[in-house]
């Protein structure tokens, strides 16, 4: 079951996560592939379960991404946390996953804010998830898929 997006950065915020990197970074991609799908629910899609270079999270942004330009800004967060994710790999086996995990962790907290916010005030993607009309306004908990 998908999560809204106020439950994914409210588990963000809570700093839960798996003790092996790789488990948490497969945690992380998990977490952006549900911000998608609420992205594409919001917008009367159905997710799709397809890949793009391995990864279901970067089809997803292709699905989302058609129709609205704006959404494009968040293709390099996509692909950030995808990349993330293979360093991680690859580090794991060397038991140095731990930083770039953390990084990973605040790329996917970008995702969500940006989503987020693009999907409560229309025309935020032209700009940032710390656009000034977002952080100024008070309770911006955003709660899509429980609607």
């Amino acid at each position: 079951m998908t999560r809204t997006i106020a439950q994914i950065e409210e588990w963000l915020e809570s700093g839960t996560r798996a003790a092996d990197p790789l488990d948490h970074a497969g945690e992380l991609v998990k977490a952006g592939e549900e911000v998608l799908e609420n992205w594409i629910v919001a917008h009367g899609g159905t997710p799709t379960e397809e890949t793009r270079e391995n990864f279901r999270l970067l089809a997803l942004h292709r699905q989302g991404a058609r129709g609205d330009p704006s959404f494009n800004a968040c293709r390099e967060t996509c692909r950030e946390i995808a990349y993330h994710y293979n360093l991680v790999k690859l580090e794991a086996a060397e038991d140095r996953g731990q930083d770039t995990v953390a990084m990973m962790r605040l790329v996917t907290k970008h995702l969500v804010l940006f989503i987020g916010g693009k999907l409560k005030e229309a025309g935020l993607g032209d700009f940032c998830c710390s656009s000034r009309s977002l952080r100024s306004k008070p309770d911006r908990k955003v709660d899509y898929l429980g609607v």
